[in-house]
C-alpha cells in the first residue's frame, strides 16, 4: 500500500485523454514538470478485473499520477481503487463526464450525472477501502438536464458521500446526436458556472477543464478555481509542459531544453526497446515538440516514417533528430 500520503496541488493537471495519456505519454510530461498532476487514460473496472493486460502498470517516476476509473458498480469500483492505493496510484477518479456511446452502454461516464445517489455510491465504496483521494470527473449537464440546479443537485450528492475535489468540464455533455469529438467543442463552454460552484462550495476543491489552451489563461482561471486541467492543448504542444512549474506553480528551477528532453526520452525509449517494446509506442506521443518552430513538419514526418521501421532504434532516431535542429540553432 503507498505510504507517502503527499499532498497534491492540482493547481495544474494533464487530462485522462483516451488512447494518448498512457504510461508512455505521461513520462515525457513528466521530463518538462515535476509539479503537474498526471491522469491516466480512463481504465474500466472489468478490463482491471477480468482483463488479461496489466491496466495498472506505470513507472514510479510519473507522480503524482492518478488513475481514471469508469464505472457504475461501487463494488467493483472498490475493488480497484484499493488495487491502485497497493500499486502507488496517488489518486482515484471516477469518470462521470465521458459521452460515448460505449461509455453509456457500460453505465458510466456522463450518463451517470443523472443518478448523482448512485455516484454517490460508488464514492462511499472507494472511500471505505482506501486513504488516497477519491475525485470525480464531470460535466456542467448533460442533454436536457443543463441548468445550474442540476450541477448543484450533484455536486451536493456526491459531497455528501466524502467527495472533496470534483473536477468539472465546463461543457454539457450531449449523449445523442453529437460524438465524443463533437461534444469536445460544440457545446459552449459555461467557465462561470464552474465558478459559481466554488463560491458555493468553497471547502470543495474545484478544478476546471475545457478549452484552455495557454498558461495565461490558465492563471486567469485560477483566480476563480483552485486548479485548471488541460488536455488537447498538451497533446498537440507538450512542451508548454516546460513552462509549467515556473508560471503556475512559482518554481523558477531551470527550464528543460527540448534536447534534453531528448535526452531523457532517449535512455526511456532504449530501455523499452530491451524489454521488447517498439520505439513508435513512446515517440507518437512527441510530434508535436518542436511545433510553431522551423523544421516542425520535418520532425513529424520523420518520426512517421521512421519510428515505425524495425531496424531503426529510437536512440538513433532521436539523436539524428537532435543533430538537425542543432544545426539550425534550435536546442
Amino acid at each position: 500500500m503507498n505510504t507517502d500520503k503527499r499532498k497534491l496541488d492540482r493547481r495544474f493537471c494533464v487530462a485522462p485523454m483516451l488512447d494518448w495519456t498512457d504510461r508512455h505519454c505521461r513520462y515525457f510530461y513528466r521530463t518538462m514538470s515535476k509539479h503537474s498532476v498526471l491522469y491516466t487514460e480512463m481504465v474500466t473496472t472489468g478490463a482491471i478485473i477480468h482483463g488479461k493486460n496489466d491496466f495498472l502498470k506505470f513507472n514510479t517516476e510519473e507522480q503524482p499520477v492518478a488513475l481514471q476509473l469508469g464505472g457504475s458498480d461501487p463494488e467493483a469500483l472498490a475493488h480497484c481503487a484499493k488495487l491502485a492505493e497497493e500499486r502507488g496510484y496517488d489518486e482515484v477518479n471516477l469518470n462521470v463526464g465521458c459521452p460515448s456511446d460505449r461509455v453509456q452502454n457500460g453505465m458510466f461516464g456522463a450518463c451517470l450525472m443523472a443518478k448523482p445517489e448512485l455516484v454517490a455510491e460508488c464514492v462511499a465504496a472507494m472511500k471505505a477501502v482506501t486513504t488516497i483521494p477519491i475525485t470525480v470527473k464531470s460535466r456542467i449537464g448533460i442533454d436536457d438536464q443543463d441548468s445550474f440546479e442540476f450541477l448543484l443537485d450533484f455536486v451536493t450528492k456526491v459531497k455528501v458521500a466524502g467527495c472533496e475535489t470534483f473536477i468539472i468540464h465546463a461543457r454539457k455533455a450531449w449523449l445523442t446526436g453529437l460524438s465524443p469529438k463533437e461534444n469536445r467543442d460544440i457545446p459552449p463552454l459555461d467557465y462561470d458556472r464552474v465558478y459559481k460552484i466554488k463560491e458555493m462550495f468553497p471547502e470543495l476543491e474545484i478544478i476546471i477543464n475545457g478549452g484552455v489552451k495557454t498558461l495565461d489563461e490558465s492563471l486567469e482561471h485560477l483566480k476563480h478555481v483552485d486548479g485548471v486541467m488541460m488536455g488537447r492543448e498538451v497533446y498537440q504542444n507538450p512542451y508548454i509542459m516546460a513552462d509549467v512549474d515556473d508560471v503556475i506553480y512559482q518554481d523558477n528551477h531551470e527550464k528543460i531544453s527540448r534536447s534534453g528532453v531528448l535526452e531523457k526520452m532517449s535512455d526511456y525509449i532504449t530501455k523499452h526497446e530491451i524489454n521488447e517494446g517498439r520505439a513508435w509506442h513512446v515517440l507518437r506521443h512527441m510530434m508535436g515538440l518542436y511545433l510553431g518552430l522551423p523544421g516542425a513538419k520535418i520532425w513529424r514526418r520523420y518520426l512517421s516514417e521512421n519510428a515505425v521501421k524495425t531496424d531503426k532504434k529510437g536512440k538513433e532516431l532521436i539523436v539524428e533528430a537532435t543533430e538537425f535542429f542543432r544545426e539550425r540553432g534550435i536546442d
